[in-house]
């Protein structure tokens, strides 16, 4: 490996090493904490109802032929079940970060009202 490709290269490692070092320590916290393991929870349902709501409107426009199946209810059910599990496939592998900026405002909200009382 050459000089110009190996500092990007360890730069995209320490990145991704990050990442998982930040994950085990949310898990960490999350289990000293319920109320925060709760929120999380939430906001991580909220990424994937959102999500789903997208990768629906992806679909919408496809014809009812092919692999996504005829007309009907059969065809409109398995369509459901197919981006709500898409839906729940990218919120695991990292979502687009809906759930991090909720869970932020859900915990400044929880502090603040904490605080008021």
């Amino acid at each position: 490996m050459t000089a110009a490709l190996a500092l990007p290269a360890a730069k995209l490692a320490l990145g991704v090493a990050g990442q998982v070092v930040g994950k085990v320590a949310d898990g960490i916290a999350d289990a000293l904490d319920p109320a925060k393991a709760k929120a999380r929870k939430q906001a991580e349902d909220f990424e994937a109802m959102f999500l789903e709501q997208m990768t629906q409107h992806l679909f919408a426009g496809t014809g009812t032929e092919g692999p996504l199946g005829e007309n009907g209810t059969g065809g409109d059910i398995w369509r459901s079940q197919l981006t709500q599990q898409y839906a729940k496939q990218i919120q695991k592998a990292g979502g687009v970060g809906v759930s991090d900026q909720i869970l932020r405002e859900m915990l400044s909200l929880q502090a603040q009202a904490s605080t008021r009382s």
